[in-house]
């Protein structure tokens, strides 16, 4: 069975999330995009798992569906916890994804956890300890649970930042390496970046959305083909079996808000070269610049760009139905005409990802208007032309540049 999953999103019980993160609603917008697998997220906070207890039943393979409603939509018990602690005279910053396969084993970890802080404070709690006895005691609650480090390459926040994290596995979670088997590449990074990591060759490469509100769902994720089961999910990214993962979608990662460096104050977007001539400073202020993930990338990478992992899981650009939806009609996301137009289509043409991922160009020319169709099938052929992202400010992916032709191509693997 193919499906696509999103395992990484957060409930409304999360800082700077929106209202509608609640489960109902996110399987209607899981239904609108074509996504059959979504993560709960934030199972460890006390209310929201009161409410997955109540509105979530098992379907009997260690996934959940809804009590009432939508009835296609699965559901994976998914959490994500914030350490921060210092190690090697430097203080480190690591998210990660946790994986449950029973609101029994979520409940152990949530009591675990809950002698150590506060659980009702933030969807994703804080934690002084290490991420290393993070590992050590979710494995020994259940080796069922999966463990994932988060967005890997975000510079605040994860196990590669450059301001926070580690240059291994190895050196961030030390004798509990063997169990990390998965990481989440994160919005600013592809895998083809990751595969300049001859160290991440048996490691799962995942994306997701990160989603803080219900309409994100789905900006990055995973396609399987597989039973709808969780332990073969697990087994299968532990695996990294290529028969049954199929790809990942991903965001063109210039686009996240860390691609490149820069000094969003004054407005500052450098190449790693280019922050190397100026010795990380801001040309203006002088101050540190936020050294960005492709930057990152390249200080740990032992193989040159472009290099191809002989089983490496395949990936495929894709930009947001309603931004194509924008762009063509010259309007603003979020605006009535882009929420009616999003909706028109997504019936015509089934689900979000049918449209962007399977659907003919011909079948498409017979219920999108032409700007649309163009813009979807660029898009495929990744002829966009693109502005980094950089020090929290999300990059431009654009479509139809004001001077016709004027697109860099990303050489998208054609999986339609």
């Amino acid at each position: 069975m193919r499906f696509i999953a999103d395992f990484h999103l957060h409930s409304k019980y999360s800082r700077a999330t929106s209202k509608g993160m609640e489960v109902e609603t996110l399987a209607r917008w899981a239904k609108r995009k074509g996504i059959t697998l979504l993560g709960t997220g934030d199972f460890t906070h006390p209310t929201y798992f009161a409410e997955l207890q109540a509105k979530l039943v098992p379907s009997g393979n260690g996934l959940f569906r809804l009590r009432d409603g939508e009835e296609g939509v699965r559901y994976l018990l998914t959490a994500e916890v914030s350490n921060i602690y210092s190690q090697g005279g430097k203080v480190r910053r690591i998210h990660n994804l946790l994986f449950a396969p029973t609101f029994e084993v979520a409940e152990a970890i949530r009591s675990k956890l809950g002698n150590l802080g506060k659980l009702s404070s933030d969807g994703r709690p804080i934690f002084s300890f290490s991420a290393k006895d993070l590992v050590k005691m979710v494995v020994d609650i259940s080796e069922d649970c999966l463990i994932v480090p988060a967005h890997a390459w975000t510079p605040w926040f994860s196990i590669f930042g450059a301001h926070s994290g580690f240059d291994s596995i190895e050196e961030c979670f030390e004798e509990m390496s063997p169990h990390i088997r998965v990481l989440e590449t994160g919005l600013s990074s592809d895998p083809e970046m990751n595969w300049r990591l001859s160290a991440l060759d048996n490691i799962a490469l995942i994306s997701n959305s990160d989603a803080h509100s219900p309409h994100r769902l789905g900006r990055e994720a995973n396609a399987f083909d597989c039973e709808l089961d969780y332990r073969e999910v697990v087994e299968t990214l532990r695996k990294k079996d290529r028969r049954k993962f199929l790809f990942t979608i991903e965001f063109f990662p210039e686009e996240g808000k860390y691609h490149y460096d820069g000094h969003r104050q004054c407005g500052v977007i450098f190449s790693p070269s280019q922050t190397r001539t100026n010795r990380y400073l801001c040309p203006h202020c002088h101050q540190k610049m936020t050294v960005g993930v492709m930057h990152r990338v390249e200080d740990l990478a032992d193989r040159p760009e472009g290099f191809v992992p002989r089983d490496a899981v395949p990936s495929i650009h894709l930009i947001p139905l309603e931004e194509i939806i924008a762009e063509a009609l010259s309007v603003r996301v979020g605006t009535k005409t882009v929420e009616t137009e999003y909706a028109r289509l997504v019936e015509r043409g089934e689900s979000e990802f049918r449209i962007l991922l399977d659907a003919s160009p011909e079948e498409l020319a017979s219920f999108a208007p032409p700007k649309i169709l163009e813009g979807i099938l660029r898009m495929r052929q990744g002829k966009v032309s693109i502005i980094p992202g950089h020090d929290g400010v999300y990059g431009k992916i654009t479509l139809f540049p004001e001077k016709g032709g004027d697109f860099q191509s990303r050489g998208q693997m054609q999986l339609f």
